[in-house]
């Protein structure tokens, strides 16, 4: 009885042990310093340093939190030897593989460009930003894309044979070698998508009874309905609402999508053009997402309020009034513009 406790023991100490250590790994792996508060750290790589030697003069400098994860991360990826001396420029905010991959280049600091895309933009409108910064070419992108020839499972439920990376372009900031392939460049924005969208919002996804796809795209209509972080989950409210009600969306967004060149003021012809993505014109949600939504847009897509509303409008600030009929809805409009209502 004695030796089954100890042997029981001694399974939980390991496996509680082992687990420990898989945390710390991949914490340590993380970056020291958030991208706004970080520093530029000038460092030489002696020839023929060891990722041991490496690592210490990384941890030495506040780069890496962990000059033993650093051996660990070398040793698993067979980069032991392959590290190019010379001095380097290396960002206190980059992680340890962003820092390994640069030693392997043998780049420095003037050989990287970082570039930012914003929540909401269109896949369009990230090439035309990647091909300003010199970052490859219009046509090549364009390949890319009709192809949509990456291996992530979240692609594999796509049936669109168009746009098919729309939405999945994480909107993020990005470090890249200028000699970075447009391949190479999409990949890590699709790599960025598949890290945040984890197994915990595919979960829930199937407990809403929606693919991946279905998220993204209503997250993407909340990321360029919604101005302030506050009405995200609330916005989520109305459209899922509408969804179990079987109307129309009605979403602005949708036809700005279609227009492609975006109006202030829709006019009512707007409204009538004919197109999948017509939200006023078709039910449920359209084809696919209209634009790559941010973090906080796919929580409020998976996590919506718990309300009643069925009708929202923006007031000048950016803020929406909610209503749940359209009797109130058009009170409060009136109320607004009157100045009844801030």
């Amino acid at each position: 009885m004695f030796k089954k406790r100890l042997l029981a023991l001694v399974a939980f100490f390991i496996v509680n042990v082992t687990a420990a250590s898989f945390i710390y790994y991949n914490i340590s792996l993380k970056p020291v310093e958030s991208v706004e508060n970080e520093k530029i750290i000038t460092i030489t790589i002696p020839k023929g340093a060891s990722s041991t030697q490496i690592g210490s003069i990384l941890q030495e400098n506040g780069i890496i939190r962990s000059k033993a994860v650093f051996r660990i991360y070398s040793k698993i990826n067979k980069l032991d030897s392959k590290y190019k001396a010379g001095t380097y420029e290396v960002r206190n905010s980059m992680d340890v593989k962003g820092i390994s991959e640069l030693l392997l280049h043998g780049k420095g600091f003037n050989d990287i460009i970082r570039f930012t895309i914003p929540e909401g933009y269109e896949v369009r409108m990230i090439v035309d930003k990647l091909v300003e910064l010199g970052l490859g070419e219009k046509e090549k992108y364009e390949v890319l894309l009709e192809k949509a020839d990456f291996d992530y499972s979240f692609l594999d439920d796509i049936n669109r044979s168009e746009g098919k990376l729309e939405g999945y372009l994480f909107p993020d900031t990005y470090e890249v070698y200028k000699s970075s392939s447009e391949k190479e460049i999409l990949e890590k924005m699709l790599k960025r998508f598949d890290e945040v969208f984890t197994n915990t919002f595919k979960k829930r996804a199937q407990e809403l009874n929606m693919s991946i796809d279905e998220v993204v795209t209503l997250a993407s209509i909340i990321e360029r309905e919604a101005k302030i972080d506050e009405d995200r989950k609330i916005i989520s409210s109305v459209f899922h609402n509408r969804l179990k009600n079987n109307m129309y969306l009605q979403s602005c967004a949708t036809i700005q999508y279609i227009l492609k060149d975006r109006k202030e003021v829709l006019l009512y012809k707007d409204l009538e053009i004919e197109s999948p993505y017509n939200t006023y014109k078709n039910p449920g949600l359209p084809p696919g997402p209209i634009a790559s939504p941010g973090l906080k847009s796919i929580e409020a897509a998976l996590y919506p309020a718990d309300t009643e509303y069925l009708y929202f409008f923006a007031k000048d600030d950016g803020s929406h009034v909610f209503s749940k009929s359209f009797k109130e809805h058009l009170q409060l409009q009136s109320k607004y513009k009157s100045g009844s209502i801030n």
